[in-house]
């Protein structure tokens, strides 16, 4: 069951929400709806551009649409992001993912 309307609902109450558009984002991810996916991660990172996972979550769903290079930028701006932040974990996940889709 989608989770889709309830939290389009917590959205209505605070547009700015970089919280609740992430989890719009891994909603849409969640049922496959890639495109839609990472146009609410950008939603996201347009409010706050320092939310290290959702780079690594909107690189997974171009990953999986096929766009490697968009992919591969996205996990490098994230990468670059979670250092600045001092996101030790988050950089280090964001660098094991671009090592593996780098080959």
């Amino acid at each position: 069951m989608s989770r889709i309307p309830q939290l389009q609902k917590l959205l209505e109450i605070d547009p700015s929400d970089a919280d609740v558009l992430y989890m719009l984002a891994q909603e849409h991810a969640r049922l496959g709806e890639l495109k839609d996916a990472v146009a609410w991660y950008d939603k996201c990172l347009e409010q706050d551009a320092t939310y290290a996972y959702a780079y690594f979550h909107k690189a997974r769903a171009q990953e999986a649409n096929g766009e490697l290079d968009l992919a591969r930028g996205t996990l490098r701006r994230g990468l670059e992001v979670a250092r600045v932040k001092s996101d030790a974990k988050a950089a280090e996940e964001i660098e094991g993912y671009l090592s593996q889709i780098d080959g």
